[in-house]
């Protein structure tokens, strides 16, 4: 393999331009547009053969778009004799759908490592997968890097007194415990069911002592905010005096935005995993960039240095 060169499609050249400029690389050059029979097509506009090829992609919204996209480019990438293709996903949509949790439905996080294998991936690159277990869904080498460090470095700045973190639910408990860890301080788990297929969840029960304390709730995702909304209600009514909640991906799908502006959280961490702009900046939502992390897993493949050290001094 050679040079190392870095793709973007339409899903968030911000990020991608990010991590390049973490490289000191230009970005790689190529077309990825629709036609008006919402065909995609791609062109690459440089030489790439037996180049190291990183294409960043994170499936956000429209997401089904960005994942086609993806796969196109990963196969105008093997025919033009990429000497590695490696599929750079900050955000692996479809990870909810990771078991057969009711009678006739897919596993469409499995459906999804097949087609980005069969498509030409050589490697995956992710971070914070909402199931650990989706590594073993993919034949090929997996990197899922986690953004706990940049959070737990975040509050540790904060100095909060008395905090207390809060698993959103059993889940997330491992993520939230290593968090509680970094932070010294006790661990509470939220109890909590999931109604039907519709996004609502209610919550029934905080496991561990939390009264009088700084919250800080932990989940891998906010999606429409529901049960943000239903966790903080319910810490309120248990006697936390203050709330802070994090995550890695920013979905902010439906009334996300508009449940945590009226939501008396204090303030909303979260990385740039997913796009965050236009109405979804919100004074109280702090989004911590994630291109550093992303730029050095990268600059790791690429020499064939270990990607775990990266983790293992923090």
């Amino acid at each position: 393999m050679d040079e190392l060169k870095v793709f973007t499609g339409n899903a968030h050249p911000v990020l991608a331009q990010a991590v390049v400029d973490y490289l000191g690389i230009p970005l790689g050059k190529c077309e990825v547009f629709q036609f008006s029979n919402e065909n995609t097509f791609v062109r690459i506009l440089e030489n790439v053969r037996q180049r190291d090829v990183f294409i960043i992609q994170p499936f956000c919204s429209p997401v089904n778009n960005n994942l086609v996209e993806l796969l196109i480019m990963i196969d105008a990438f093997k025919r033009a004799s990429a000497g590695r293709i490696t599929a750079v996903v900050p955000y692996y949509g479809y990870g909810r759908t990771d078991k057969k949790d009711q009678p006739r439905v897919p596993i469409t996080a499995r459906l999804v490592a097949d087609l980005l294998t069969v498509s030409g991936a050589n490697r995956l690159l992710t971070v914070d997968l909402h199931a650990a277990q989706i590594q073993g869904f993919f034949n090929i080498p997996v990197d899922e890097l986690t953004a706990l460090y940049l959070l737990a470095n975040y509050f540790k700045s904060k100095s909060l007194e008395d905090p207390v973190v809060v698993a959103t639910d059993i889940g997330i408990t491992k993520r939230a415990r290593d968090l509680a860890a970094k932070l010294n301080a006790p661990l509470a788990i939220m109890e909590k069911r999931r109604i039907g297929n519709v996004d609502k969840t209610e919550t029934l029960n905080v496991i561990g002592e939390v009264k009088g304390k700084v919250a800080v709730t932990v989940d891998d995702e906010i999606d429409t905010a529901g049960s943000l909304v239903n966790v903080v209600s319910t810490l309120l009514e248990q006697g936390v005096k203050e709330i802070y909640s994090c995550c890695t991906h920013p979905v902010f799908s439906g009334a996300a935005i508009q449940r945590i502006a009226e939501c008396p959280v204090k303030e909303v961490v979260v990385t740039d995993t997913i796009p965050v702009n236009g109405r979804k900046k919100l004074e109280k939502i702090t989004v911590l960039p994630i291109a550093p992390l992303l730029g050095e897993a990268i600059h790791r493949i690429h020499t064939g240095l270990s990607v775990g050290a990266m983790f293992e001094q923090q």
